[in-house]
């Protein structure tokens, strides 16, 4: 029977709080946060009118995302704070919060050339992309689609989860975007969401599409290279960055990226018969998301609705939430019968 819809998240309530920071780190931290928590905080360069940061905005500079940028600029606080500013900046001129809506890029997911399902050993949610099943031209569209694909994959990451996985299907005669399109994304991913890529898995590349790579490898940074596994190895154990790793996994291994129950069978041969049916899928992500999205926002202002929150904090809090809604509604179910107890 195939299944037509996003994996539910997953709880891990093993998951690790961040670690604690060296007090050199600290003081670092605290020189941003003292930027962007001062009363009369506005952004530069920006219509004084609209120059005060919104609550979406104070929500996502979040703890974590602070220290993502912080570490991104080798801990140099003031290009830290240069960098949030362009990227909050940036978010309001792209559109995140208003015009990147379901509504706008959805003529972009008919064909679920792009979709989120299953998780990775680490808890990281799969953006699977499909190149074969393109099915619009090269506009701006495309590249807002992406971008909000990369949000719902962030809104889906549980407490301790800060990347994603990324999983590129080049089976079937699958192209390549143009070099500017790649570059732009890339230029994206780089500036405005540093240490939001855990892992990227490209499979069935062929050998003629190695020379694309080799053109946009220069606009790559190091790290994210590092991250790039091609044609990983995927056995009845799952799937592996490399043959030797397959070989050598046993239960008490960590070398396992994904389990098959995690994976989708078709074009990774995971145990999951997830088949694309747009009508379902779609309004069962943009459902979930949104749902996930307001329980976290909530938490965020129970907790105290401040720039420099632990995202950590809100993700339980959620986590713990959703968790009790499903206990208690087994309860109701045991109580009237409709469930063994």
């Amino acid at each position: 029977m195939s299944i037509h819809i996003p994996l539910p998240i997953p709880t891990h309530p093993e998951a690790s709080p961040p670690s604690a920071l060296s007090e050199k780190e600290q003081a670092l931290y605290d020189v941003v946060l003292e930027h962007f928590s001062a009363a009369d905080y506005t952004l530069p360069d920006v219509n004084q009118e609209k120059a005060a940061l919104a609550v979406d905005e104070k929500f996502w500079l979040s703890y974590e995302c602070l220290l993502r940028y912080l570490r991104a600029t080798k801990w140099d606080s003031n290009e830290a704070i240069k960098r949030l500013e362009d990227t909050l900046k940036w978010r309001r001129d792209f559109g995140i919060y208003d015009t990147i809506t379901p509504q706008h890029v959805e003529p972009e997911a008919t064909t679920g050339k792009e979709f989120l399902f299953g998780y990775d050993t680490r808890g990281r949610p799969a953006l699977y992309m499909c190149p074969s099943k393109q099915n619009t031209d090269e506009s701006p569209r495309q590249i807002h689609y992406t971008v909000w694909m990369l949000e719902r994959g962030i809104d889906l990451m549980g407490p301790g989860v800060e990347t994603l996985a990324l999983m590129i299907d080049y089976a079937d005669k699958a192209k390549n975007p143009s070099i500017g399109t790649a570059r732009t994304v890339l230029n994206i991913l780089q500036a405005h969401y540093p240490e939001r890529l855990g892992l990227a898995l490209i499979a069935h590349l062929p050998w003629l599409l190695h020379a694309f790579y080799k053109l946009i490898t220069p606009f790559i940074d190091p790290l994210t290279r590092l991250k790039m596994v091609f044609n990983p190895v995927i056995t009845k154990n799952g799937l592996f960055r490399t043959a030797v790793d397959a070989e050598a996994w046993s239960a008490n291994s960590e070398s396992r990226v994904f389990e098959p129950d995690q994976l989708v069978q078709d074009g990774w041969h995971g145990s999951q018969p997830f088949v694309y049916s747009h009508t379902i899928y779609w309004e069962a992500l943009v459902k979930l998301c949104k749902e996930r999205r307001s329980k976290m926002v909530a938490a965020w202002h129970c907790i105290g609705g401040k720039v420099g929150t632990k995202e950590w904090e809100v993700k339980v809090a959620a986590r713990d939430e959703t968790m009790n809604v499903q206990v208690d509604a087994e309860n109701v179910l045991v109580k009237n019968g409709q469930l063994q107890s």
